[in-house]
C-alpha cells in the first residue's frame, strides 16, 4: 500500500511544456505583471499625493488597486522564478498558502466592488447626503468588513483541506489552485468540494445582489434627471465599474461555479489567464477622467 505521507512537494505543470513556447509566455507574463505593478502602484500614489482625491471613491479605488497588485503578486512572480530555473516544484505548505492569499484577496476583491457599488448609488441617489454617509469612519470599517469577510470564506475549506492526505503529485495549472490540489489527494473530499462550492455561491450571490440593487436605484434616479448631459455623465461613470464588475464576476462563474467536466482545468487555466491579463485594465476602468 502506498505511502500516502511520503508526498511532500507537488510538481506545477504550467502552462505548455515546450521550452520554446515558455519563453514566449515568461516574456507575456512579466511584461503583464509588470504592467499591472506599475499602473496600480501610479493610482495609489496619485490618491496619496492629491489632497483633491481624499473622498470615499479614491479610496475603495486605492484598496482595489492594492488588492489587484496582492492577488497578481500571490500567483505570477512564482510561476516566473518557475520558468526561470527549470524548477517547477512547490512544496505543500508553500501551495496551500499560495491558494490562501489567492483566495483571500479574491474574494476581499468581490466585496470590495459590492461596496463600491453602493458608493456610487450613494453619490447618485443621494448626493447631498454622501459626504456625511461615507465618512471616512464608515469607509475603514467598510474596507475592514470586505477583508473580514474573505477571510471567513476562505478559512472553512482551506481549514479542512490541510489534513488531506495526497497520492499523486502533478498540479495541472501554473499556480496552486483547490481544483487540481483537490485531484490529487486520496481522501474523500466530496465535502470540501461542496464546502467550496457553497462558499463561492455565497460570495457571488451577496456581492451580486448588493450590485444588482445598487444599479436598480441608480438606473431609476438617472432615468429621473432632466438634463441629457447629466444623465450621460451618470451612465458613463456606472457604466466603467460594469466593466470590472462584468470581468470579475465572469471570471468567477467560469472557474468555480460549474458542474464537473472533462476540460475542467483547462478552462480554468484560460480564465485565470485572461483575469490576470486584465487586473492591470480594471482600476483604470475605476478611476474617472477627472
Amino acid at each position: 500500500m502506498r505511502n500516502h505521507s511520503a508526498i511532500t512537494i507537488f510538481i506545477v505543470l504550467g502552462l505548455t511544456n515546450d521550452p520554446q513556447l515558455e519563453i514566449v509566455v515568461f516574456v507575456f507574463l512579466f511584461i503583464t505583471y509588470m504592467l499591472n505593478v506599475i499602473g496600480n502602484l501610479t493610482i495609489t500614489t496619485l490618491i496619496l499625493v492629491d489632497s483633491h482625491l481624499k473622498t470615499a471613491m479614491y479610496f475603495f479605488l486605492q484598496n482595489f488597486s492594492f488588492l489587484e497588485i496582492s492577488f497578481t503578486t500571490a500567483c505570477v512572480p512564482t510561476y516566473l522564478y518557475m520558468i526561470s530555473s527549470g524548477d517547477k516544484t512547490i512544496t505543500i505548505k508553500a501551495c496551500f498558502s499560495q491558494i490562501f492569499f489567492i483566495v483571500l484577496f479574491g474574494a476581499t476583491e468581490f466585496f470590495l466592488l459590492a461596496v463600491m457599488s453602493y458608493d456610487r448609488y450613494v453619490a447618485i441617489c443621494k448626493p447631498l447626503h454622501y459626504v456625511t454617509i461615507m465618512n471616512s469612519r464608515v469607509c475603514r470599517n467598510l474596507i475592514l468588513c470586505c477583508w473580514i469577510s474573505g477571510l471567513l470564506i476562505i478559512l472553512p475549506p482551506l481549514g479542512l483541506s490541510l489534513h488531506l492526505e495526497f497520492c499523486d503529485f502533478v498540479i495541472d495549472h501554473f499556480y496552486c489552485d483547490a481544483s487540481p490540489i483537490l485531484k490529487n489527494s486520496c481522501s474523500d473530499t466530496w465535502f470540501i468540494e461542496q464546502l467550496v462550492i457553497v462558499c463561492a455561491v455565497l460570495t457571488f450571490v451577496m456581492t451580486l445582489m448588493c450590485v444588482v440593487l445598487s444599479y436598480m436605484y441608480i438606473i431609476r434616479t438617472i432615468l429621473r434627471l432632466p438634463s441629457a448631459q447629466q444623465r450621460k455623465k451618470a451612465f458613463s461613470t456606472c457604466s466603467s465599474h460594469m466593466i470590472v464588475v462584468s470581468i470579475t464576476y465572469g471570471s468567477c462563474i467560469f472557474m468555480y461555479i460549474k458542474p464537473s467536466a472533462k476540460d475542467e482545468v483547462a478552462i480554468n487555466k484560460a480564465v485565470s489567464l485572461h483575469y490576470i491579463c486584465c487586473s492591470f485594465i480594471e482600476p483604470l476602468h475605476l478611476y474617472p477622467e477627472k
